[in-house]
């Protein structure tokens, strides 16, 4: 039985892949900061499902982590899906603060001793969930794009590490474009997918062991053209 750890699963992204690993019939732990979230989908799978309350933005991180670990007696899939990102028109230190305690600290916090878990047990898969936003910055919300950047050239990093380490480490960088949850802020989003047909792609992703994958796949064109196109015009709209 698949054991299968998700930061950050109260709501959205998370809360939809700890329900699809449950009807694939794996042990599953969550985390969050709302405990009542947490405990309902606890109650409604009482043999498969663990919690652990806690903020990423704290300094336990890590010792929440491995107590999970001991109470589902193992982990083999680390999922980070931990994300704050809010638009502003002025630069607001608050906003770029809370992003990167959220999106860089917490992700490489938790990511990090994952990895090393893995390395200890010779294998095992990490997963987090950046953006299409990684591949250019944004002035609308400079702090969320470059902390999606840092997670997927770090995703990137320690995937290469682990093949120089000889371990069977899988790493896959989930990169969504708009899903319809609470991150996808605004009136007129372009391709908003719904959040059941992204969840099913992240899934099928991660159980295919991909290195890499734009959510929906339409969006890996708008990656493309987003790191082809010249300064000169991304400026006008970036």
């Amino acid at each position: 039985m698949q054991k299968v750890i998700i930061i950050g699963a109260t709501s959205g992204i998370g809360r939809a892949l700890a329900e699809r690993f449950l009807r694939n019939g794996a042990m599953v732990g969550i985390t969050g900061r709302r405990k009542n979230l947490l405990d309902e989908l606890q109650q409604q799978h009482p043999q498969q499902v663990k919690t652990a309350v806690f903020d990423v933005t704290g300094n336990e991180n890590r010792k929440h982590l491995q107590q999970l670990i001991d109470e589902l007696g193992g982990m083999d899939i680390f999922i980070y899906n931990s994300g704050f990102g809010e638009a502003s028109k002025e630069l607001s230190w608050e906003h770029d603060e809370q992003t990167t305690r959220i999106n860089v600290n917490g992700f490489i916090d938790t990511t990090n001793y994952a990895f090393n878990y893995f390395v200890q047990r010779q294998h095992g898969q990490i997963v987090g969930i950046s953006s299409i936003a990684s591949y250019r910055g944004s002035s609308w919300a400079p702090a969320y794009n470059a902390s999606k950047a840092y997670m997927s050239n770090y995703l990137e990093g320690i995937s290469i590490k682990a093949g120089r380490l000889k371990k069977n480490i899988v790493v896959t960088d989930v990169q969504p474009g708009y899903v319809q949850t609470d991150m996808a802020k605004g009136s007129q989003l372009f391709w908003i997918a719904p959040l059941p047909k992204a969840t099913d792609q992240i899934f099928n992703a991660i159980m295919h062991k991909k290195r890499r994958v734009q959510v929906t796949k339409r969006w890996a064109l708008i990656a493309w053209l987003l790191k082809w196109l010249p300064y000169s015009l991304y400026k006008k709209i970036g």
